[in-house]
């Protein structure tokens, strides 16, 4: 006698969903399954998303780093999470995972800053962090900075560009020499596709989607050095700027330094107050600093192209030519936050010494030197 047909239930449907869904994990394999659940936890609505745990968003950083997520997978998650924004918890997970996987620069004898600026370059005002690392770096000061090519979406000038202009050309560095340079002359300076491949694998994907990933928020926040140190990161946005200082927080930086600079670098302008605000003991503080208070201000200096900015840099180096004023208020801002000053006014009139008696264009030549094959 045939059996009348059974109207599927609740539970007889679950079961069947189920099991395609372990057959399609199958099918995928372990780990490409994985992100792809972590993939639909960002790319889920405003109103349904649930957002990464700190853990979540590290293992969802090690997969993209180690390859193991497919480039589908990856730009998906770029994407997603640029829409959605990055939480401060995420980004704190991002940053254990570059932790884990970039280059590492042990501590020195002294407390270097560390720059965090943006790796898709400048492109409309003249660049100064070189001349400031190259000034401070000649003061006893060290400066860690890190970089890569040429970079999406803006493909601006890159510091590693800007060194080789000065003749300096940092990317060929192994990382122990790089470790030398900055314990014998207080600066270093790590380069991405060599010191960091794993990192440039996503280069050509962020291209693919034309859009800045949260990696950008993450480049900004995170430094090759290890251990006690000033990081100094630029902004543009003041929403980048509140979700910065939690996840720094919750990275345990015990002290940061934000700076609302030029086309988001550390570049402090000169056409404007400077915005900075720094963390120290878990609070920050706002700090507005103006030029013209020091008889510094002035049109912030347009970017042409390499070789015409090559030719400024050396004469403000001397104090001469339209970066020079510039330079002076950079390097005398960072002195004083660097502790080498109490007093802003006195941090200024040492810069000018500095550049008067040519101590950065010194430490170029030694540079120079020391770089080249033995």
């Amino acid at each position: 006698m045939l059996q009348p047909l059974r109207k599927p239930g609740a539970a007889g449907t679950g079961g069947l969903l189920e099991q395609r869904r372990r057959r399609q994990a199958q099918a995928l394999g372990a780990t490409a399954a994985r992100f792809r659940d972590l993939l639909a936890k960002v790319g889920s609505g405003e109103h349904t998303s649930t957002g990464l745990t700190r853990e979540e968003a590290r293992e969802s950083l090690d997969l993209m780093l180690s390859g193991e997520a497919s480039d589908a997978q990856v730009g998906a998650f770029l994407i997603a999470h640029r829409m959605r924004r990055p939480q401060p918890i995420e980004l704190a997970g991002m940053l254990d995972s570059y932790r884990r996987h970039g280059p590492r620069l042990q501590p020195t004898d002294r407390r270097p800053l560390c720059f965090g600026v943006p790796y898709d370059g400048r492109s409309r005002t003249a660049p100064l962090l070189p001349l400031v690392a190259l000034v401070l770096s000649a003061n006893g000061i060290p400066v860690v900075l890190h970089g890569g090519e040429p970079m999406p979406v803006k493909y601006g000038v890159t510091l590693a560009e800007l060194f080789a202009a000065l003749g300096l050309d940092w990317r060929p560095l192994a990382l122990q020499r790089l470790q030398s340079l900055l314990q014998e002359h207080q600066l270093a300076l790590t380069h991405q596709p060599l010191h960091f491949p794993a990192a440039e694998r996503l280069v050509r994907i962020r291209d693919e989607i034309g859009k800045r990933p949260p990696l950008a928020s993450l480049e900004l926040l995170w430094s090759p050095h290890q251990g006690d140190h000033l990081l100094v990161s630029g902004f543009v946005h003041p929403p980048t700027e509140s979700r910065a200082w939690e996840a720094l927080q919750l990275s345990g930086e015990g002290d940061a330094l934000l700076v609302k600079g030029l086309e988001g670098s550390t570049d402090l302008p000169r056409s404007r107050a400077a915005i900075c605000s720094r963390l120290q003991q878990g609070t920050p503080q706002r700090i507005l600093l103006n030029a013209s208070d020091h008889g510094l201000a002035g049109d912030d200096a347009p970017f042409s192209d390499l070789e015409s900015w090559g030719e400024q840099a050396l004469l403000a180096l001397q104090r001469q030519g339209p970066l020079a004023q510039a330079l002076q208020w950079n390097v005398g801002v960072y002195l004083w936050f660097a502790g080498a000053h109490d007093d802003l006014t006195a941090a200024l009139r040492q810069a000018g010494a500095l550049l008067e008696c040519r101590a950065g264009l010194r430490q170029l030549d030694t540079l120079r030197c020391a770089l080249e094959p033995s």
